[in-house]
């Protein structure tokens, strides 16, 4: 007969993150019952939800930019795994100045918080932090991505960036703990679950099944990645949940074995062989290389005797994580890092050619011009580009559908898939960087077949419908890399303008003029793809 026995399923260990304190304000002691409490006004849960995404928006964590500058470091590293982690860093200087956000893509806004039952509120603590979401997004140079249903079919940006996703717990305590993140679209889409079975556990079956489905990831979501896969889960959203916390290391400190009661644990060993097999797949940081990962989290869960849900999601390279907590001794925000330009390399290293390309030149041209080069080739455009994402690609396919034309500017320019936060007082543009290209698959063969989309820009590995509607029409894909929105809005674009569309926001089609931006032959139009040797 067994015995009853509680033990909290994920054992954290001790938290070493560094905090700096935001203030003293907004909180005081009191009694309940003869038991001290913590009361906090809702101006502390605004305030520190407000620093947060302000902080997180713009700074990493400094163990995030040690990774990065290991990268430069190793010397199995390729060509282009220091080309984009190089671009990241530089990103990641820029941002840190405070006015351009390390990615156009600031994220639906997450809040977790563990409440001690020692802590007194007396108000709607979602309210109060979502207040400080709302702030952070309003006040700064941020990009409002939440679009409220109005139908089923019908939707309207917020113009604030809420709702924010809120998720309080009761715990023990005389404490407040948070972590709060930013999650982009792109490494939000890249999490999957698969419901498996006992007969996948099995070393040699699980970690081909992993191997598989982390090739299948691609590089739509900005690697290198944190890596994470959850086995088991007594549901599948508990499951899920766990994903999205090992992504951002809030999990690091499991212990690394199990117990008869059930007790979540890394497997370490696992993790290490994934990290291998990772760095032997070719894919690299986006363009081909060894760091398609820059660390790899395997979790394993209880789970049903009849279910064994296993979990896959990735944090990007948009590393938007942070920490809080309201103690006795007041507000405090984890410590991100103020000055990213120490992880740059001491002396220059040496860049490979580009080819660079005018696009102030006929269509035909800029084709005639790209068709002379390989896939994997380097480039630096200069000239106009229109940008046009989802919502854009869909009006204009409704406007084929009514049997109307693209409109001119859409055969006359490449067509980048982006949307931009907001323009900061006196650049010529906000963060801009590109998004996932597989969304718009669907509209490629369409659009080139009556001439648009005949040279595109984006980031990711997109479908074979792409390269053969490349090849039959004469059309290119670059890519771009994903990640260094900051760098590519203040020193690549020098102009913007909405040319149609303005009541959608950063959904709007706009022209933007840039110079030596930089890009990569993907697809070409003889029906080459640099990533033919990976699963779509």
């Amino acid at each position: 007969m067994v015995e009853f026995a509680y033990q909290d399923m994920f054992l954290l260990g001790e938290d070493t993150a560094e905090y700096r304190l935001l203030t003293k304000e907004h909180v005081s002691a009191g009694m309940f019952e003869n038991v001290p409490i913590l009361k906090i006004a809702p101006e502390g849960l605004t305030l520190l939800a407000e620093q947060a995404f302000k902080d997180v928006s713009h700074l990493m964590r400094s163990s995030h930019l040690a990774l990065l500058a290991k990268i430069l470091d190793d010397p199995e590293s390729s060509d282009n795994d220091r080309y984009v982690a190089l671009e990241m860093l530089k990103n990641a200087v820029i941002s840190a100045e405070g006015v351009f956000p390390m990615c156009q893509d600031t994220g639906t806004a997450i809040v977790i918080g563990k409440k001690g039952q020692q802590v007194w509120t007396g108000y709607c603590d979602a309210e109060a932090l979502s207040k400080g979401v709302f702030n952070a997004y309003t006040k700064g140079n941020l990009r409002y991505s939440q679009n409220a249903p109005l139908t089923m079919f019908e939707e309207k940006n917020t113009g604030c960036n809420l709702p924010a996703q809120i998720d309080l717990y009761a715990t023990k305590g005389d404490a407040y703990h948070f972590l709060l993140m930013a999650k982009g679209g792109g490494s939000a889409n890249q999490t999957f679950i698969y419901q498996a079975t006992k007969a996948t556990l099995m070393p040699e079956k699980l970690v081909a099944f992993m191997q598989n489905k982390m090739k299948s990831l691609g590089t739509a979501a900005c690697p290198p990645y944190h890596l994470a896969f959850v086995v088991g889960g007594t549901s599948v959203e508990m499951n899920l949940k766990t994903v999205k916390l090992a992504t951002t290391g809030y999990l690091d400190h499991l212990p690394v074995k199990g117990n008869e009661l059930g007790q979540a644990f890394r497997d370490t060993e696992l993790e290490d062989e994934l990290l291998k097999i990772s760095r032997n797949l070719g894919i690299g940081a986006q363009f081909g290389g060894k760091y398609f990962c820059h660390d790899v989290r395997v979790i394993r869960l209880p789970r049903h005797g009849a279910s064994c849900p296993i979990g896959l999601g990735v944090g990007c390279s948009a590393d938007r994580n942070i920490k809080a907590k309201i103690t006795r001794a007041g507000i405090f925000l984890e410590k991100l890092e103020k000055d990213p330009a120490k992880y740059l390399p001491q002396t220059q290293l040496p860049e490979e050619e580009a080819v660079r390309i005018d696009l102030n030149q006929p269509m035909d041209d800029i084709r005639s011009m790209l068709s002379k080069h390989p896939v994997a080739t380097r480039l630096l455009l200069t000239g106009n580009i229109v940008v046009a994402r989802d919502i854009a690609h869909a009006k204009l396919q409704e406007r084929l559908d009514q049997g109307q034309e693209l409109p001119q500017y859409f055969k006359d320019h490449i067509i980048c898939y982006a949307g931009p936060a907001k323009v900061p007082p006196g650049y010529p543009c906000g963060s801009i960087g590109p998004t996932t290209a597989g969304r718009m698959d669907p509209y490629v063969p369409v659009f080139q077949a009556r001439g648009g989309s005949l040279v595109m820009l984006a980031k990711g590995n997109r479908s074979n419908t792409v390269t053969q509607a490349c090849q039959k029409y004469g059309g290119f894909y670059l890519g771009s890399i994903g990640g260094p929105a900051a760098r590519l809005g203040k020193e690549c674009i020098t102009k913007i303008e909405t040319i149609e569309y303005p009541e959608l926001g950063m959904e709007a089609i706009f022209m933007i003029t840039v110079k030596d931006f930089p890009a990569f032959i993907v697809v070409d139009d003889k029906g080459n793809d640099f990533f033919a040797d990976y699963p779509e």
